[in-house]
């Protein structure tokens, strides 16, 4: 399994898919943060922290994590090594978690440099350090569970098709669905008295509460249930074509 996964992680550098998913990711977060006279910079905004980070990586995320695994198991289904892979000496679900700490390390790789922001954050203060480094911290815990979760999504998807393209397209609908799609329901206020349970299937309301510094273990098992819930649907998704 080890072997797969280093195997997993080598090919993403090796293809500079990786590179490109960390540069892209910084260079987007950068331009907003620190280039573009938006609301989201940070030196116009007047107040130390970086929410702008945490208000616009997910939104970065619901692309870039898709082109990640979009070719974990398509481009296995394309090329027709899909057989071949699921005749090593591992099981289906051993597999499928090589593949899924592949994409997560990624993510981990991407988030890593943004400490920086933190660093340079921190330094600008007045006094020195005079910010919200619960929330902060919080905040960095909640992108990676989200960032995890799109990684879930994603490799699911990729189990259903061999094209490329339409895993992509439909990682990333997914994962926006999942993202925002609650929220908009429980904004029209169409059910009532189980609008605000509806709002807590999203995972942004979990990711928003994670932001605040308070991390509830309520927010912990959403994040890890539904992760869990999609690799065993992608395990499934395996199964079905040896029926």
């Amino acid at each position: 399994m080890y072997t797969l996964i280093k195997g997993e992680i080598g090919t993403f550098f090796n293809s500079l898919i990786g590179y490109i998913v960390i540069i892209v990711f910084l260079l987007i977060n950068g331009l907003f943060m620190w280039v573009l006279p938006l609301d989201f910079n940070v030196l116009e905004f007047g107040y130390a922290n970086i929410d702008p980070l945490f208000m616009m990586a997910p939104f970065v995320f619901l692309f870039l994590i898709p082109a990640i695994t979009m070719r974990s198991f398509a481009d296995e289904r394309r090329s027709g090594t899909i057989e071949l892979l699921l005749t090593r000496p591992l099981t289906d679900l051993q597999i499928i978690l090589a593949k899924y700490i592949a994409g997560l390390v990624l993510v981990i790789i991407s988030l890593l440099p943004t400490l920086i922001y933190f660093l340079t954050v921190y330094q600008l203060g007045l006094p020195k350090g005079n910010m919200d480094i619960g929330g902060t911290w919080g905040s960095f815990i909640g992108l990676l569970f989200l960032g995890a979760s799109f990684v879930a999504v994603g490799l699911f998807v990729s189990s259903l098709t061999d094209n490329q393209i339409i895993a992509f397209i439909l990682g990333a609908f997914l994962c926006a669905i999942f993202y925002i799609g609650f929220e908009l329901i429980y904004s029209l206020s169409l059910f009532g008295s189980i609008d605000l349970f509806i709002k807590n299937l999203g995972i942004n309301a979990h990711y928003s509460s994670m932001s605040r510094g308070v991390i509830d273990t309520r927010d912990m098992l959403f994040f890890l249930s539904f992760i869990s819930i999609f690799i065993l649907l992608t395990k499934i998704s395996l199964e079905s074509r040896k029926w």
